[in-house]
């Protein structure tokens, strides 16, 4: 029982910290095996992860973590993320937060099949968020609240007051909150340090466990957010 207890301390260390836990590296591959064969380590491995609100995930033979809903821990509260990321103002994050959602759509094609595009480009990203701004911009259900810097007719604003580019951003690492292509790689300079994704030059490379979370993810929460959009076009239709 001893042995069972500190194998399953051991793998829920290595995730808690941020670490994968692979079949295929040679530094977890025993903790990988101990979790699914010994079904001591995996329950209690898993009773550990549920009392701290985190959720696994697994895909390509590699399990992940990420902080459960409202995690205070492990996750992030707004104010966290405008302080990482050097931001002030909620229109900002919430772009940040619309660029994320439209690279997750633009690499899962379709809800039913997980065909995945193997990069997007800096270029492409920026015309598909400049799609959604447009759209929401000229959504007559958006409404504006001139004290509310975090709606969503305010961050379509402030992404069409934005430059497409300025003269920082010729270097590649460059991120700032002056350009369109700037909060891009502000965007992806944070998935990056958070393991999400790869950058090479100008493209966007998904990791496993951006795959594993995303579609982990959206298995698990799926009727959920189905139900609250399903919510919101009834209220628009109202």
């Amino acid at each position: 029982m001893e042995k069972t207890l500190e194998k399953a301390l051991d793998i829920y260390s290595a995730l808690a910290t941020g670490r994968s836990i692979s079949a295929k590296d040679k530094e977890t591959a025993e903790l990988y095996e101990a979790f699914y064969a010994d079904s001591g380590v995996y329950d209690i491995t898993m009773a550990l992860l549920k009392r701290l609100n985190l959720r696994i995930y697994e895909y390509n033979e590699s399990i992940f973590v990420t902080a459960g809903a409202g995690n205070r821990v492990f996750g992030y509260t707004n104010d966290d993320l405008k302080k990482m990321l050097g931001l002030r103002l909620n229109k900002e994050l919430y772009l940040v937060y619309i660029i994320i959602y439209e690279l997750l759509l633009d690499f899962y094609k379709t809800s039913d099949t997980y065909q995945v595009k193997d990069y997007i480009r800096e270029d492409e990203l920026i015309d598909k968020v400049g799609k959604e701004m447009s759209r929401i911009s000229g959504d007559t259900h958006v409404i504006t609240n001139d004290e509310d810097d975090g709606s969503m007719m305010e961050v379509a604003l402030l992404w069409d007051s934005l430059p497409p580019m300025i003269s920082e951003d010729k270097d590649r690492t460059k991120a700032s909150r002056g350009s369109r292509l700037g909060f891009i790689k502000l965007t992806s300079n944070m998935l990056v340090n958070e393991g999400i994704v790869t950058v090479i030059d100008d493209r966007l490379y998904p990791t496993d466990r951006f795959h594993a979370i995303a579609e982990g993810y959206f298995e698990d929460n799926g009727s959920m957010i189905y139900a609250a959009l399903n919510q919101t076009d009834l209220n628009q239709e109202d």
